[in-house]
């Protein structure tokens, strides 16, 4: 444990500083300022000796949180890494990214303000790739199986680093021109830049991982080729296929999905050129889907220069302190201040999008909402309550639907359950033998702690198919369901 009188010494949660809205919108660079080392230590040393630590089974990924929350309090910052590396590959991404539903879990949150986890544990990685601890570690002897991870993702980085670092020849396919998925194409540089994750993807080609990118897998090479050539085969693809937005003018010019507008902006923010590039400067922008997503959206619409941007969702808007129905130490639905909400924007709730209105010239001039409430179970319109907000771009950012099934997945005939998601088993196996899945595609849309821990513990899967056993950790079943999410 930490300090035994920390959480009564230190009551008061501190987080870094976000960087003042009218210079950050100025540029792509992340938004929070470095915080003090001594003031981090004082937070860490608010894990207090609960006994039994929720934030373990908040966390999917199993980390040890009193653990590396003591040694950062001691500075003892060599141990603090090798803590955190033992769960998790990547703390860099989930530091950043992750909706901390480890904190949700705290049992500091109970009656105060729950430790600030995610802080130290990105403040632990960083020190470490400061100081040089973080060195690839290759195999010490190959054990003459090869790999194909199709997709590069979190989930696909986390199974070819574990088990290349068993000993087996790994090839990842990325259709992309880059490797990352969307770490690299879907998460704005002021979230993550994405010289962090170039910087990991260093250590796992140094460890012996082939990246393959710029290969449409299913196009360019067949899933039969795939199974000829190499021993055992990963799906990790994710859940690329968009919700649609069915109502009239749905297929105007300037209705725009997320993740084809989110991609150009990233493309371009690293000093890419993308022709065509669909862009918010000067327009009121319409952000349909109030997730992490639409905040993205959000954030580079204001980045570009937007005349305003309204977010729209059909939910209620959440409450500030937890609802009868989600006690600790589940996670729950609250309402949330994102980085990119203080920068400006109008966040809408409990409306439901009727037409997207056509200026008359095929392309958008409008979006057409109308106020709903909720009767017996059911979203009901508002009467009287019709209106149409001024927009020439609407972004659609209601997540994702399923895995995209031509090509790869028609071609190795993998099943499919009633929700579209991949089907495997325990050991992430499909009914094909030698073809595993990890990730969104066979979880369905999650956290990106869940499609790392997915990869790790379907890259036992694969080891001890191939080998007959397998030394690497399985931190979860698939058919697990969280408590926190």
């Amino acid at each position: 444990m930490a300090d035994p009188q920390g959480f009564l010494t230190h009551r008061e949660r501190r987080l870094p500083t976000r960087r003042p809205v009218p210079v950050r919108l100025t540029d792509w660079s992340e938004v929070y300022e470095s915080q003090p080392v001594g003031e981090l230590q004082e937070q860490a040393s608010r894990c207090m000796d609960c006994g039994i630590p929720f934030c373990h089974s908040g966390c999917p990924l199993g980390n040890i949180i009193p653990d590396w929350n003591t040694f950062a309090w001691r500075g003892r910052w060599g141990d603090a890494i090798e803590r955190l590396h033992a769960t998790n590959n990547f703390p860099e991404f989930t530091g950043r990214l992750c909706p901390a539903p480890c904190e949700t879990a705290c049992v500091l949150g109970i009656n105060q303000p729950p430790v600030t986890i995610k802080q130290v544990e990105v403040t632990a990685i960083e020190r470490a790739f400061d100081d040089g601890r973080v060195q690839p570690m290759p195999p010490e002897r190959l054990s003459g199986h090869t790999v194909a991870v199709v997709g590069s993702g979190p989930a696909g980085l986390a199974v070819a680093q574990q088990l290349t670092r068993a000993g087996h020849t790994v090839a990842v396919f990325e259709r992309a021109d880059k490797a990352g998925g969307l770490l690299r194409y879907g998460i704005p540089e002021f979230k993550m830049e994405k010289s962090v994750l170039d910087r990991r993807l260093a250590q796992m080609r140094a460890e012996g991982t082939r990246f393959r990118t710029g290969v449409a897998v299913g196009e360019d090479i067949t899933g039969a080729q795939l199974r000829r050539r190499y021993d055992a085969v990963v799906v990790a693809i994710g859940s690329t296929v968009p919700r649609g937005l069915a109502v009239p003018g749905h297929d105007l010019d300037g209705v725009v999905q997320a993740m084809a507008y989110l991609p150009q902006a990233n493309r371009v923010a690293t000093g890419q050129e993308v022709t065509d590039q669909v862009v918010a400067t000067g327009k009121d922008v319409v952000v349909i889907g109030g997730g992490d997503t639409g905040a993205d959206c959000v954030g580079t619409a204001l980045r570009q220069g937007a005349r305003s941007v309204t977010s729209l969702e059909i939910m209620p808007k959440p409450p500030t302190d937890r609802a009868p129905g989600q006690p600790w130490p589940t996670y729950p639905m609250l309402y949330r201040v994102a980085s990119a909400h203080e920068e400006g924007g109008e966040r809408v709730y409990a409306v439901n999008t009727l037409e997207i209105v056509d200026d008359g010239q095929g392309r958008v001039g409008g979006i057409k909402i109308a106020e709903v409430r909720q009767e017996q179970g059911r979203l009901v319109q508002v009467e009287g309550t019709e209106r149409v907000l001024p927009a020439q771009l609407v972004l659609l950012a209601m997540g994702f639907v399923g895995p995209e099934q031509a090509g790869l997945v028609e071609q190795l005939g993998l099943d499919l359950d009633e929700r579209g998601a991949l089907v495997r088993d325990s050991s992430y196996m499909t009914s094909v033998p030698g073809v595993f899945v990890a990730g969104d595609c066979g979880r369905g849309q999650s956290l990106i702690v869940w499609a790392i821990a997915e990869g790790r513990a379907c890259a036992h899967g694969v080891d001890e198919w191939l080998t007959g056993s397998s030394a690497l950790p399985r931190p979860i079943d698939p058919t697990d369901r969280p408590l926190t999410v």
